[in-house]
């Protein structure tokens, strides 16, 4: 059979987040394989004790032998966040550039990895090889700096993928999307697969620039009377630069607060990034510089209740307060999920009298992503044959696919994660072709999800435990016990008595009831009594806790 080009993504086809593709080539007995991206996603309250989302990887077991590589398109935790998790199950070489491999090298440092990752430096523009693919990174405008497409060659065809991108006629902190190679890209002879972001497919126009938000920045930092804080998604460089120069021509100072914020500050002033800004202040300093003379950059744009936003609404900040009349910016959208979490931190600001400014109210923050019109504009450079929409939630992509179909695109592919899109020599997809999944990080520990112990501990926190202890004799007689332990029950049912008079009940009930030869039996007993007490709990509260109970012989 011939050579193939093919794309299978593992992750952030379907959903936001937790991006990871594949593109193989060669006969599919014996493809190489280059990976594109290695992102999380972060747990929702329904996974109680998981820290991390991260794709599941099975389908590359059996390929280890055969990954050529994996390029990093840029440092957002969606597209690098899995990386040093998941590279020792991979070992192979990673290709990234200077700004994104400082980021990596920074988490490995602070998360205590202990071995070293084979990062090599590329820049946009540049052409470098991962075995049969030609690659090359197209600087793309985005919402941190170095944010790249990623232009693939091979003898069996050519694709771009875009990873995240938009048209930005005034980006701060990245240079505008690269016009002229894509358009020479979109001019060569040879039929181009294009693998792109569908986050703003359903959205008409074209998305704001950064410079305007800049200008609305600086517009509310000037005229605020009080203090100001605005918080942010740390990674977002430019909208850092565009404060620190608000602040300064307001006669400011700018102090960061949250590890994040100095992390990624100082990696960009070590590359060059922000050397017209001059050095923000510790958080040591806040308290004395004058109410009027003060920005404060943190974090917690999403209401996490560590950060330091949610701290300072707390009252429980170690060194920063905000008062009535000051002016708290809120820099930044809420992630699908935060959106709870973000709007209980806005409101306790509220309450103490603090102005609270949202994209709702201003221009303070713009999407790192294309719109329809911008889209258009980019297939109109490209003049793909093949359109596979990634990146986005179903909705998402079936508007980027109803999209390209629209304007004339011959092959749109409808892909989600797990299925095989045959690029070339034909377009085709081969559904579930591949195990996709998820695999959660557990504290040090990552497992699949039937390994996590979840499951159980959805039941414990929606009903509680009960654990009872009792010895039994040969005769079926207490010789000891029962002792019992409750977790997460209410304390009281009513006025004449609680659970523990709840409990006492159901295992007099049992003992009674029960011939003693039955009782003798320590798996008959054991059962009989995890029944009655969970059922007669239920009945005094309408809900089931889980039932443990301990029965020894004696």
């Amino acid at each position: 059979m011939a050579d193939q080009l093919v794309f299978v993504p593992l992750g952030g086809v379907g959903e936001i987040g937790m991006n990871f593709g594949l593109y193989g080539y060669g006969a599919p007995e014996n493809r190489k394989w280059l990976i594109v991206d290695c992102g999380l996603t972060f747990a929702k309250p329904d996974l109680p004790g998981i820290d991390l989302v991260m794709p599941d990887i099975r389908f590359l077991e059996d390929e280890i032998d055969h990954i050529e590589g994996i390029v990093i398109t840029h440092a957002h935790e969606d597209h690098y966040g899995a990386l040093l998790d998941l590279w020792p199950y991979l070992e192979c070489d990673v290709f990234a550039t200077p700004f994104t491999k400082a980021m990596i090298e920074s988490k490995r440092r602070s998360n205590n990895f202990d071995y070293e990752l084979p990062v090599t430096v590329v820049n946009a523009g540049e052409k470098f090889k991962a075995g049969d693919f030609s690659l090359e990174l197209v600087n793309v405008a985005h919402s941190i700096p170095e944010s790249n497409a990623l232009y693939i060659e091979t003898p069996a065809g050519r694709v771009l993928h875009t990873g995240d991108w938009k048209l930005d006629p005034s980006p701060v902190g990245n240079d505008k999307t690269d016009e002229a190679r894509l358009k020479e890209i979109g001019a060569m002879d040879a039929p181009l697969a294009v693998v792109g972001d569908s986050t703003n497919a359903i959205r008409d126009g074209e998305s704001p620039g950064e410079g305007d938000v800049a200008k609305g920045l600086e517009e509310l930092i000037a005229e605020a009377p009080a203090r100001v804080a605005v918080t942010i998604f740390a990674s977002n460089v430019g909208r850092m630069v565009s404060i620190a120069r608000a602040a300064q021509k307001a006669d400011r100072h700018v102090v960061a607060a949250g590890r994040s914020v100095h992390r990624v500050s100082e990696i960009a002033r070590d590359l060059g990034l922000m050397d017209d800004i001059e050095p923000f202040l510790d958080q040591d300093s806040y308290g004395y510089l004058p109410r009027e003379k003060v920005v404060l950059i943190c974090t917690g744009s999403q209401g996490e209740s560590r950060a330091a936003m949610a701290r300072i609404a707390r009252d429980d900040h170690p060194v920063i307060t905000l008062s009535k009349g000051d002016r708290v910016i809120f820099s930044s959208k809420a992630i699908p999920g935060n959106e709870r979490d973000v709007i209980d931190v806005q409101n306790m600001l509220v309450n103490q009298g603090i102005e609270v400014i949202t994209d709702r109210d201003a221009l303070v923050h713009v999407s790192g992503h294309p719109r329809r019109d911008e889209l258009k504009k980019m297939y109109d450079w490209l003049k793909p044959s093949i359109l596979v929409p990634a990146h986005g939630e179903p909705t998402h992509l079936e508007a980027h696919l109803k999209l390209g179909e629209e304007i004339g695109i011959e092959n749109c592919l409808r892909v989600r994660n797990g299925d095989m899109a045959l690029l070339f020599p034909t377009a085709d997809v081969a559904h579930a072709e591949a195990p996709s999944g998820r695999l959660y990080l557990d504290g040090e520990i990552l497992c699949q999800p039937e390994e996590s112990g979840v499951k159980e501990r959805r039941r414990l926190s929606f009903g509680g435990s009960v654990n009872i202890s009792l010895c039994v004799n040969s005769k079926g007689q207490i010789t000891s016990g029962p002792q019992f332990e409750m977790m997460g029950l209410p304390e009281i049912i009513d006025e004449d008595g609680d659970f523990k008079d709840v409990i006492e009940d159901a295992i007099t009930g049992v003992m009674k009831s029960m011939p003693p030869k039955k009782r003798a039996d320590l798996v008959v007993i054991t059962e009989a009594l995890r029944r009655a007490v969970r059922s007669e709990i239920n009945q005094a509260w309408g809900k089931k806790p889980h039932v443990k109970v301990f029965a020894h012989r004696v």
